[in-house]
């Protein structure tokens, strides 16, 4: 099914607003109409109810009345209808008349209001339609008689038929005027609405603005607040969080500045005597073989140990600048075929343990050095932790931006667990917490995605098909582009 789309906050609040409107305008007609039409139909059957009594007990009555007798009774009531002429209808035993020249019963008068002026001394009344629908006030009368201080009654009845067509079609103007003039009043509220909405959409919209420059970066983002109700209590709420949120960045960079400093200043510091240091443990490796073993295998540690603490150092210094921003592409037109093949020869990968797919003809503008830095940690980490062969295949595509580089590069290995594939590219990150002293850093990956995001690139980590660790890169061919 075809979802609407949600109407907006301005919207919404004119809606409310002239709903309430027209809930207040139909209530008030209709409160007004019931009220009117009331008060027009009892003032009408009052007035009549009132004069057919008068009339009736005016008129002198001979019992046992006669047709003639009963006939000139009707006529006589006839003459003399209020508020709106009538018809009158009399009936005594079997007799019946009528004060006009039709039918001597109406299909008005029923079996109910014969009932209640047969119980009644002071006669009853009906409002009712006839089969047309043509509303009528129907008074039923009976004729008594003065007895022993009571009222006794002859046994004439008399009903009295008023159309209402006068008071109908007055209610019918009433309800017209109302809905004629329920119109204009909508239209004139849609104005206070429109300032309404205004009102309480320009703190929303001044606090949606301040809340984009707040995601931008602009911390000292501020709302001028005005009044004292609630959008104000929330744009006070907003400034005070934003504040405590300066005050916290704040304090954050300064400690990953001072931190940043720490670590390149400690590593800039550690170059000059680990120079040193590997200088010597070279020469003090050449003629380990002249020592006895014990010495010997304290000498190759000690090489060993040093040689992992210049590669962390090293590492160090490139993520310090990553971080600085100082890092910078040194680009040159590559073969990449030829520059994968370089990677595998520098490090002896050429012994089969890596099998590769290299389309010849696949030509991209990169930084050769930090493509083989790349390259180097992806292979040697399928290799250290993952089995072997480690497979590279090296494709082009076409991409929304211009031509991209593919490069997949899988191992043979059980995979990466699933709780470690989010944390993969994580800093100092070793998938074995109890390998503490593990050849690598934890800071190969993390270089390597550094690099590849100063080319303007992606790298993925994900568990290939058939098992084994995937990683995907995906560089523009023209990374200064």
């Amino acid at each position: 099914m075809r979802r609407f789309a949600p109407l907006g906050l301005r919207t919404r609040l004119i809606a409310a607003f002239l709903l309430v409107a027209a809930i207040c305008a139909v209530t008030t007609a209709a409160l007004t109409y019931q009220q009117a039409r009331n008060a027009i139909l009892k003032q009408s059957q009052d007035t009549a109810v009132s004069t057919l009594r008068d009339l009736v007990e005016a008129q002198s009555t001979v019992l046992p009345v006669q047709q003639r007798e009963l006939q000139r009774l009707v006529s006589e009531l006839g003459k003399r209808g209020q508020p709106h002429p009538w018809t009158v209808y009399g009936e005594y035993g079997k007799l019946r008349a009528s004060s006009n020249q039709g039918a001597t019963t109406s299909t008005v008068v029923s079996e109910q209001l014969r009932a209640q002026v047969a119980s009644n001394p002071h006669g009853a009344f009906q409002r009712t339609k006839d089969r047309l629908g043509n509303p009528y006030l129907v008074v039923g009368m009976p004729a008594v008689f003065e007895l022993n201080g009571g009222r006794a009654p002859t046994g004439a009845v008399f009903y009295a038929v008023v159309s209402l067509d006068t008071e109908q079609t007055t209610v019918d103007a009433m309800v017209g005027a109302a809905r004629k003039g329920a119109v204009p009043g909508l239209a004139i509220a849609v104005v206070p609405a429109l300032l309404a909405a205004r009102s309480v959409l320009r703190p929303v919209r001044d606090m949606r603005k301040a809340a984009q420059r707040l995601g931008r970066g602009r911390l000292d983002t501020r709302i001028e607040v005005r009044g004292a109700d609630e959008l104000a209590g929330l744009a006070r709420t907003f400034n005070e969080t934003a504040r405590a949120l300066e005050q916290s960045v704040s304090e954050l960079r300064d400690a990953e500045a001072r931190a940043r400093r720490f670590a390149a200043d400690v590593s800039h510091e550690l170059r000059t005597p680990l120079a040193g240091m590997l200088a010597v443990t070279e020469v003090l490796d050449e003629g380990a073989e002249d020592l006895d073993p014990d010495t010997a295998k304290a000498l190759r540690l000690v090489s060993a140990e040093t040689g992992k603490l210049a590669v962390l150092v090293e590492d160090l210094m490139e993520i310090s600048r990553f971080d600085a921003r100082a890092a910078e592409l040194n680009l040159d037109d590559v073969d990449v075929a030829e520059a994968v093949t370089k990677t595998l020869e520098r490090r002896h990968w050429t012994d089969g343990r890596v099998s590769t797919d290299l389309p010849p003809g696949i030509r991209a503008r990169l930084d050769p050095r930090r493509f083989d830095v790349v390259l180097a940690n992806l292979v040697g980490n399928g290799l250290k932790h993952g089995g072997t062969p480690v497979r590279v295949s090296v494709r082009s595509a076409p991409g929304p931006e211009g031509a991209r580089l593919l490069i997949e590069v899988a191992d043979s290995g059980p995979g990466i667990a699933p709780e470690v594939l989010p944390h993969i590219f994580d800093r100092f990150f070793k998938a074995d917490a109890a390998r503490t002293r593990s050849t690598g850093s934890g800071l190969g990956l993390a270089i390597t995605l550094e690099n590849v995001r100063l080319h303007g690139g992606t790298l993925h980590a994900a568990n290939g098909p058939a098992g084994g660790a995937l990683f995907i890169l995906d560089m523009p061919l023209e990374a200064g582009a």
